[in-house]
């Protein structure tokens, strides 16, 4: 339960946030209304019942985000019991105390944002962390739904990430088994790999790899890791763990000014760096077994298992109850049952079609390990290894029709063909990029980017 100080603090805050406004009747009552739901939590009981009389009162579809986010956090059975009454006698609807019903029907309508919504959002959610407070209070500037924007249990770096780990040669990673699977990247021939059993507890790393700045992202609830260049038009960006959640996936926060950043697109969608036309570049990840890593790359880096973190770091510890099953930890508006919540697909969404986004299914790849396919005319193949491994690169006007599962493809015209991890070279000399692709659960992918195209 938040402490009477804390809510002093909060609803300081609120009063700050409001101190230029006009002293119009409206903006009285929209002060008032917020003050009224963060009452509800640390007040008294003559306090909350005066807050549940003044909320009712002036009542509107705006207050059933404020609502529900109260009664998620309140421990007072009083104070959810009077908002669901409140909320059923308002919005005519019988969901009780169901919050998940209550959140399905919300999304589901056109989003009624309340002037103050993200100054309540703010001070509430400044009661857990202070520095929350930075995140929501935004004047506008958000591009994706703030109600959406729900709390994954956890304070910024919470789960902590991993800042230029430690880092060990292959010969000395006795720890890790051949048939683990590992995140690998290789940026400027600087190969590497991250383990899931280690990645798992932090969800990311902040490196630098061939010289070149990056994170790499581990949604574990979406199943995505994305490699990120951290560097836009001459700054870097620090970024961490905010400790929300959008659509059941990660949003990150940059140091610099608390906005809080997709983690699929790698842009800022709430706070002061909406709107600049950042949106990081992406690199490739492939996810392997260590053995077969290894044997691509002898010279690879591993992580060490000396973080500067207790964890149980076997493998298949973390998460492991909820990679076991398809149900999901949190609740999205939409699910598309095409395939299963977390079946896997590899997923695009190359930089000059940002609006095109592609995922092909994990298990037609394994079946087809060589597909041609096309992204708004960009042409591309994508090449799949006995372990599962695949990686996507562009075609041009070639086309490839046999892969020997290891780096040779010939095409069409018998012209052999070298493939590493930044390129396909023919004997020719001519070279085809690789393109930037990562594996993601369905769901996630989908929840994300609505308007994805499903190869199965």
């Amino acid at each position: 339960m938040p402490s009477m100080r804390s809510l002093v603090i909060a609803l300081g805050i609120v009063l700050m946030l409001a101190a230029t406004a006009g002293d119009a009747r409206a903006e009285i009552t929209d002060r008032a209304v917020t003050r009224a739901f963060l009452t509800l939590l640390a007040g008294d009981a003559g306090d909350t019942a005066r807050a549940a009389e003044l909320i009712e009162t002036h009542w509107e579809p705006s207050f059933l985000p404020m609502a529900l986010e109260v009664i998620r956090l309140t421990r007072s059975p009083q104070v959810s019991g009077a908002l669901a009454r409140i909320m059923e006698r308002q919005a005519g609807a019988g969901s009780g105390r169901d919050l998940d019903a209550w959140q399905r029907a919300m999304w589901t309508a056109p989003e009624a944002r309340h002037p103050r919504y993200g100054a309540f959002k703010s001070a509430l959610y400044s009661l857990i962390d202070p520095r929350f407070s930075a995140y929501f209070d935004t004047a506008g500037e958000a591009l994706i739904r703030l109600d959406e924007i729900v709390w994954g249990g956890v304070r910024q770096d919470g789960i902590p990430p991993l800042r230029n780990p430690a880092m060990l040669a292959a010969e000395d990673a006795g720890y890790i088994e051949d048939d683990h699977i590992v995140f690998g990247i290789s940026v400027n021939g600087d190969a590497r790999a991250y383990p899931k059993r280690i990645l798992a507890w932090h969800e990311m790393f902040v490196d630098t790899v061939g010289g070149v700045p990056v994170a790499g992202v581990y949604c574990t609830l979406c199943g995505t890791v994305i490699l990120y260049r951290t560097e836009h038009d001459g700054v870097r960006h620090r970024l961490g763990t905010s400790g929300f959640l959008y659509r059941s996936n990660k949003l990150m926060y940059d140091e610099a000014t608390q906005s809080l950043w997709s983690t699929m697109r790698g842009t800022p969608v709430v706070g002061p760096l909406v709107g600049q036309g950042i949106v990081l570049e992406r690199g490739s990840v492939v996810t392997t077994t260590w053995g077969e890593w290894r044997r691509r790359h002898p010279g690879t880096r591993v992580l060490s298992l000396d973080t500067g973190y207790r964890r149980d770091y076997s493998e298949g510890a973390a998460y492991r109850d909820y990679f076991a099953t398809d149900a999901l930890m949190f609740q999205i508006p939409v699910l598309d049952s095409r395939l299963k919540n977390k079946d896997e697909v590899l997923t695009l969404l190359l930089a000059r079609h940002p609006e095109a986004p592609l995922a092909i299914s994990a298990a037609f790849l394994s079946r087809t390990p060589v597909h041609h396919d096309a992204i708004e005319g960009t042409a591309l193949v994508v090449l799949t290894d006995p372990s599962g491994a695949n990686r996507a690169y562009a075609s041009e006007d070639v086309t490839f029709t046999r892969y020997d599962g290891d780096r040779r493809v010939e095409d069409a015209s018998g012209m052999v063909w070298t493939m590493d991890e930044h390129a396909l070279t023919a004997e020719d000399g001519h070279v085809l990029r690789r393109l930037p692709a990562q594996r993601a659960f369905w769901f996630g992918w989908h929840a994300a980017f609505p308007n994805t195209r499903l190869v199965q």
